[in-house]
């Protein structure tokens, strides 16, 4: 399952969640520390393995 980063504005922490595709879409993920609902998504880096070598 992926792991999305979002950041919580009422305790102003990042937190990183790990949700299904169909949860991070249909549900609204808390944050972990306070609660709140109202979590701001944040870009992060990702990382892709190929079976090609370079």
């Amino acid at each position: 399952m992926p792991l999305y980063e979002f950041f919580c504005d009422k305790c102003q922490k990042e937190v990183s969640l790990t949700l299904s595709m169909h949860e991070r879409q249909t549900g609204n993920p808390a944050c972990p520390e306070c609660g709140n609902l109202e979590l701001r998504p944040l870009v992060g880096t990702f990382f892709s393995k190929t079976s090609r070598k370079s």
